[in-house]
């Protein structure tokens, strides 16, 4: 939805550079269309549905973004980034951060700024003069858009304040938070909601409604919400309707398996929403941003192509890669290149410079990359064929789409339930065989350990792993070693500042209350 964004700036809903849900609140609109008077006709409540979806791609003023985070607390990154690093990602790296320092804070903004654009919307658009038919459409979209910002907030702080209306200031300071089987539940009845709707799509058309939910998506985010709770049976069943017959298009919704594995990490516009993307997040060249203008926050381009590039690149030989320098975060642990240096994928997911630098293909500046190993994320280095043309900074505008969440996560997924909860055993294993015979891999019986490895391999660097160590419970042995603590890390802490004046009490976790 990129093409539409420059709406966004015109619409009083309230601006994302705000330090608490509280200052979202008090914040007074930019433009001349105050919210009392706003949300008249269709135009407007489209512009509103636009910054409700401006919010799924929204990156911290600190560099911080979901996928990001969740990278550099896996097995398979550092942190990184330059000298001694980055805090919020080398501390995440070690397990080092706390309620008045790391990345959380970005995180609980980004989900609440989510949260309250969608409620306002949700509140506002009835009384609106336009036509019903859309009208359902925009309310399904804004319950299933509500329905993902909590299922980010719900797994990365766990007690949460649950928003299903918008509310004044003054009732902020006295919200307290809900348990997570009271969000679990109203994230299930939006997405039902959602999905009963007429409104919502089996389908958009790529060229200009890229990006927007359809019944597909909300099917996908409801199995993950069935998943997280253990509810195998009706996991299963929701990840069956979005991947149909494995190995085939789904006639429904149109998905269906990339045939080169590679085409799916192409930086260019070619395979944007392509046929196994179910909710893709959009970025652009054409945002302008600047740092400024705001950084990384004032931009709808990719700050994580430019992050994961390596210091100080340069092609030495005609044959070399035609990576852009960039700022050497998330370098790849020993750990990630030994599980998938023998596999079809690693040439796709893994870009060896030490390689490179030996050979004379290449070079890099190895000493000003913070806990340099070497390697570096393949699947999104931001590439010179793929240059920003826009104005703004080249550095914040790069434009590939992220994949928060595609058909092989899901055939993946309905196998880890099926497995879980005694189902179809052969399924599971069609699905699971399915995406490894995309890459030219052999089939495998469908076990938790099977399953396990071929997601670390097949979605290595897209910010998954570590939401998978938590879930299926093996953080704890398996981060061991980087400071992972069982029964306090797999959550992040409340933000400070979260809690002055409010109600909101922290987590036993990290030694509060709650």
């Amino acid at each position: 939805m990129n093409k539409y964004l420059n709406y966004i700036s015109a619409l009083a809903v309230s601006t994302l550079m705000l330090s608490s849900c509280s200052d979202f609140l008090e914040v007074k609109p930019r433009g001349t269309d105050l919210e009392s008077n706003y949300y008249q006709n269709q135009d407007q409540a489209y512009k509103a549905l636009v910054a409700v979806y401006d919010v799924v791609g929204w990156q911290g003023g600190n560099l911080v973004t979901k996928e990001g985070v969740a990278m550099a607390a896996s097995d398979d990154h550092y942190g990184g980034g330059e000298g001694a690093g980055d805090l919020n990602f080398v501390n995440m790296d070690k397990f080092l951060i706390s309620p008045a320092q790391g990345p959380q804070e970005d995180l609980w903004r980004k989900g609440f700024s989510g949260v309250f654009r969608a409620n306002i919307l949700l509140e506002k658009i009835p009384s609106t003069a336009m036509d019903e038919n859309l009208k359902k459409r925009y309310i399904a979209e804004a319950k299933t858009l509500r329905a993902f910002f909590y299922f980010d907030l719900v797994r990365l702080f766990k007690n949460v304040p649950l928003y299903t209306k918008n509310i004044t200031t003054d009732e902020m300071y006295n919200v307290t938070q809900a348990s997570p089987a009271e969000v679990y539940a109203q994230m299930e009845t939006d997405l039902k909601e959602a999905i009963a709707e007429p409104g919502l799509p089996n389908k958009v058309v790529a060229a200009t409604e890229g990006g927007r939910f359809t019944k597909g998506t909300a099917h996908a985010l409801l199995g993950k919400v069935y998943l997280w709770q253990k509810k195998w049976a009706e996991a299963a069943a929701e990840f069956k309707e979005v991947n149909g017959t494995p190995g085939q298009m789904n006639p429904t919704y149109g998905y269906q398996l990339l045939g080169d594995f590679g085409n799916l990490f192409k930086g260019g516009n070619t395979y944007k929403f392509n046929s196994e993307s179910i909710l893709e997040i959009t970025h652009t060249t054409l945002s302008g941003g600047t740092w400024g203008g705001g950084g990384a926050a004032s931009t709808e381009g990719n700050i994580l192509n430019i992050m994961s590039g390596p210091r100080g690149y340069t092609a030495k030989t005609a044959g070399a890669p035609d990576y852009y320098s960039g700022w050497s975060y998330f370098p790849v642990t020993q750990s990630l290149f030994d599980a998938i240096h023998f596999d079809p994928r690693y040439k796709y997911t893994i870009a060896n410079l030490d390689s490179l630098k030996r050979n004379g293909i290449a070079d890099y500046n190895a000493a000003a990359g913070a806990q340099n190993t070497g390697y570096f994320m393949e699947k999104w280095i931001a590439r010179n064929s793929n240059l920003p043309t826009g104005a703004g900074d080249r550095d914040l505008n790069w434009g590939q789409n992220m994949y928060d969440i595609r058909l092989a996560d899901t055939y993946l997924m309905e196998a880890e339930a099926l497995v879980m909860g005694n189902g179809d055993l052969t399924r599971a294993a069609s699905l699971l065989n399915a995406v490894r015979a995309r890459v030219g891999l052999g089939p495998v019986a469908a076990t938790m350990e099977n399953i396990k490895r071929e997601r670390r391999l097949e979605l290595a660097g897209e910010g998954q792993r570590w939401f998978d160590l938590v879930r299926w419970g093996d953080a704890p042995t398996v981060l061991a070693s980087e400071g992972f603590v069982a029964g306090k890390n797999e959550i992040l802490p409340i933000p400070l500042r979260e809690m002055d004046n409010t109600k909101i009490e922290q987590s036993k976790e990290w030694g509060g209350t709650k």
